[in-house]
């Protein structure tokens, strides 16, 4: 099968938040509806979602239910970063995580980013071994965090 990447709309939201929880990527501290309501505010165009080729793109009654992957990246004149890359399990190996992240890479060359960045879970041996696929490597980094604004 064939797929479209585009970039995402808010009728979008239920199926994303579903991907993502189906993927295990919401946890009780990140509220992944405020999460897409933030990015819409912030470089929206490199929020993208994949659905099957030939699915109508005006056609809001079942764009919703059509989305098999997603992701959001961003760029802030130093690293480019990737988050909440998610492919729905079944397609997992099927390419569409590499196609999506080629996407976010070019899209990212073209704005003038050196560096695209990401964080894994520690753990996550199966997500680890996808981006060491694509070329991905360790850091030797410890990512630090501290919440600004509470979601929960």
């Amino acid at each position: 099968m064939e797929y479209r990447i585009r970039p995402f709309r808010t009728e979008d939201t239920d199926a994303v938040v579903a991907l993502w929880e189906s993927c295990g990527l919401v946890r009780p501290w990140n509220d992944p509806r405020r999460d897409i309501a933030r990015k819409l505010t912030v470089q929206p165009e490199l929020f993208l979602v994949a659905e099957p080729d030939g699915t109508d793109g005006d056609d809001t009654d079942t764009a919703d239910t059509d989305v098999v992957a997603a992701g959001m990246a961003g760029f802030d004149g130093h690293r480019g970063w990737v988050n909440y890359l998610a492919v729905r399990p079944d397609l997992q190996g099927s390419g569409l995580g590499r196609t999506l992240m080629a996407e976010f890479e070019r899209l990212l060359t073209d704005l003038g980013c050196p560096k695209l960045n990401l964080q894994v879970r520690a753990g996550n041996e199966q997500v680890l071994g996808f981006y060491a696929s694509l070329g991905y490597t360790d850091d030797r980094t410890v990512s630090l965090g501290k919440r600004l604004i509470p979601d929960a």
